[in-house]
């Protein structure tokens, strides 16, 4: 290879690795049960992992659903508001992640297109705890809502 082709791709991988350090979501997150508050009906997600997937990132997320069954999705995309595609969770066909600053993102999920879940998560400014605020509607059409609080492992 010649030394300038070299020397790009170290420049472009050197800016990639930049953008992930950067990522304060990066990491493993365990929720704390005690400080979070789940709604009616809510997923309880005692787990969530952010890794880089090349120049995206992959989320896996564990826990349990409504009815207390297991439940395990993986999503890998980028922060750009955009949908991607959700592998492994009925309820959903997609999720769109947007970087708002460097602490705080909004999300939405879908399912045939139509938004079911909003949400936004801030990381602490000492990046070791997260919240995540999501909202939708019930079985019954009423608004529901939930505050998980998430601590880096």
């Amino acid at each position: 290879m010649k030394p300038k082709t070299i020397l790009a791709i170290l420049v472009l991988l050197a800016g990639a690795a930049a953008g992930f350090a950067a990522d304060m979501n990066m990491g493993t997150w365990k929720l704390n049960e005690t400080k979070s508050k789940i709604g009616p009906g809510g997923t309880k997600l005692t787990s969530v992992v952010y890794e880089a997937a090349g120049d995206m990132v992959k989320i896996t997320v564990d826990g349990l659903d409504g009815e207390g069954k297991p439940v395990h999705s993986e999503w890998t995309g980028k922060y750009d508001g955009k949908d991607y595609p959700v592998t492994g969770d009925p309820t959903s066909d997609s999720r769109s992640f947007k970087t708002v600053n460097a602490r705080t993102m909004t999300l939405a999920v879908k399912k045939d297109g139509k938004v079911t879940v909003t949400g936004r998560i801030v990381v602490a400014a000492d990046g070791k705890s997260r919240t995540v605020y999501t909202g939708w509607t019930d079985a019954k059409g009423k608004p529901a809502k939930s505050t998980a609080v998430y601590d880096k492992q």
